[in-house]
């Protein structure tokens, strides 16, 4: 069943607890949508949802692990059932394997001396997680008129800018964090192009160097400075982009 009018957008937020990811509910939710926080914590998952409800938003937590298909099939059938289609997909959950620690301290710098199970364990989040999640929505998203799917990457992700020989990423070396958003990245481009014949939009989006756990708190953004990128890709019209890779300013290069 469907509680909500065709203008009222339902929105899904992996993450959402926290971030960029709490950002971008609370400006959705102003914007008039449904914002379902997904969450693996169900208790911090509804502390947000009751914030967004008190600021005036609709908000509903959604215990959701990217890297648990059984809770996200739940999350799924319960989105189905509780709404009929989802308009918005925002995979944001994502982590470094490195905990709270700025980019300079990441555990991972060192290609030759990482530890591979920390890679598998970043990109089992941010990359099998976001197949995991896309793959489990898409059939609710297919039942939009308009449903878009918003990847969270970063510049890092870029090969262009870390193949510059002393440019702003040449000093920041990373063998799993950036590698597998640059993978995020590729990926944006197989849905993009798969769904593009059905008006579902598909982009990938640099927030910037926004002060959030995943560095140690050392950005300089606010998650909603960070978040208002997402939100602008998650609102797109049909004249929009897709098999992006878009920040603030503008594309990022590949």
């Amino acid at each position: 069943m469907n509680e909500k009018t065709p203008q009222s957008k339902v929105a899904l937020i992996t993450g959402a607890n926290k971030g960029i990811g709490r950002a971008t509910g609370e400006l959705l939710a102003a914007q008039g949508a449904t914002v379902l926080v997904g969450a693996r914590d169900p208790r911090r998952g509804e502390e947000t949802a009751a914030a967004v409800r008190a600021a005036g938003g609709d908000a509903h937590a959604v215990v959701l692990d990217v890297t648990d298909p059984a809770t996200v099939r739940a999350a799924a059938d319960w989105i189905g059932d509780r709404f009929g289609r989802l308009d918005v997909l925002v995979n944001n959950a994502g982590i470094t394997g490195s905990g709270q620690a700025a980019p300079q301290d990441a555990l991972d710098r060192v290609p030759s001396a990482v530890d591979v199970e920390r890679v598998r364990a970043v990109f089992d989040t941010n990359v099998f997680g976001v197949i995991t999640v896309t793959n489990a929505m898409i059939p609710l998203l297919r039942r939009s008129a308009a449903a878009r799917i918003v990847n969270l990457s970063t510049h890092a992700a870029s090969l262009a800018l870390t193949a510059t020989v002393d440019g702003p990423l040449a000093d920041l070396p990373s063998a799993a964090y950036s590698p597998s958003k640059t993978a995020l990245n590729a990926l944006t481009l197989q849905y993009a192009n798969e769904l593009r014949p059905e008006n579902i939009l598909v982009n990938a989006v640099a927030p910037g160097y926004v002060d959030t756990d995943i560095n140690g708190h050392t950005g300089f953004l606010t998650p909603a400075e960070g978040a208002a990128v997402v939100v602008r890709l998650a609102t797109l019209g049909d004249d929009g982009p897709t098999g992006g890779f878009l920040s603030a300013d503008g594309p990022v290069p590949w």
